[in-house]
């Protein structure tokens, strides 16, 4: 959340406060503290490398979760209960308090999670902020697509299960199990010589049915599916583009107003100097003869 957002109202210190926090230099060491961080955590699965210098990861590890922590009190000493407006802002929260939960007890399955810390790359790198917006943003688009998926696929498998059904009960005994293998077929994974060539050594015509399947199924609506993300995509990023460009035009307004008064300021300034000049010239000029 950049000073921007903050109330025109706020405290200096707390404009200041942002401004530092969202300086070039911090957010790179937050970002290396973040990627170092997930190498810990790899390396806490490794027994070997636990059993020499699991003490020191541990500690390593708490190091750099109290510099999340003071970081993330201080963005919200700054930005107030306008911290928790910010979705993003709410997510570094979370991801922080998961890693501060105890490790015993019936919290102990949550120690695993302090993994998701990793996940804050997301929102210090922007090309990866703006990629996650897009994606969130897609699905509403996407709804409609697997909405039109789920379609094709229910009615290929009561039309699958009908025809193949008896011949072969393990792939297309059920309305499920012939989603499963239609999903199968789909993905392209050993899809001719593992079910549909066998199937067509007792139905030849079954190619009339997978074929068109696969051409719908995994050339169209899956290339419609990526169509819509990257559309969300574009979008996101000209919004951000509008946003970043009315901010500039606002603050360049500002200034120019700022600009305006004081020139006009100068103006007046001026005038009272030449009136006063104006007033002290007979009295400062020759004198009268006597």
């Amino acid at each position: 959340m950049p000073a921007s957002t903050l109330p025109a109202d706020a405290a200096p210190w707390r404009r200041r406060l942002v401004e530092w926090i969202e300086q070039r230099r911090v957010q790179n060491v937050l970002i290396a503290l973040i990627v170092f961080n997930a190498v810990i955590l790899g390396l806490e699965t490794s027994p070997s490398v636990m059993a020499r210098w699991g003490d020191t990861l541990h500690r390593i590890d708490h190091a750099i979760l109290a510099v999340f922590v003071v970081e993330i009190a201080l963005r919200m000493a700054a930005h107030r209960w306008s911290f928790f407006r910010d979705p993003w802002s709410v997510f570094d929260f979370v991801v922080v308090a998961i890693a501060l939960l105890p490790s015993s007890g019936p919290f102990a399955v949550l120690r695993a999670l302090r993994v998701l810390r990793v996940l804050r790359l997301l929102t210090m790198v922007p090309n990866m902020r703006r990629v996650v917006a897009g994606l969130l943003s897609a699905i509403p688009g996407l709804a409609s697509v697997v909405a039109i998926i789920g379609i094709l696929f229910y009615v290929g498998a009561v039309i699958a299960t009908k025809l193949f059904g008896k011949s072969f009960p393990d792939w297309f005994g059920t309305l499920g199990e012939s989603a499963y293998t239609l999903f199968q077929v789909m993905t392209l994974e050993s899809w001719s010589m593992g079910i549909v060539r066998p199937v067509m050594e007792q139905y030849p015509q079954a190619w009339a049915f997978f074929i068109p399947f696969i051409l719908v199924a995994t050339f169209t609506m899956l290339n419609l599916f990526i169509a819509v993300i990257v559309n969300a995509i574009q979008t996101a990023q000209h919004k951000e583009a509008a946003h970043t460009e009315q901010v500039v035009t606002d603050r360049i307004d500002a200034d120019t107003a700022a600009l305006r008064q004081d020139i006009a300021a100068l103006r007046d300034e001026v005038r009272s100097l030449r009136r006063l000049l104006e007033t002290a010239a007979p009295q400062g000029g020759p004198g009268r003869p006597g």
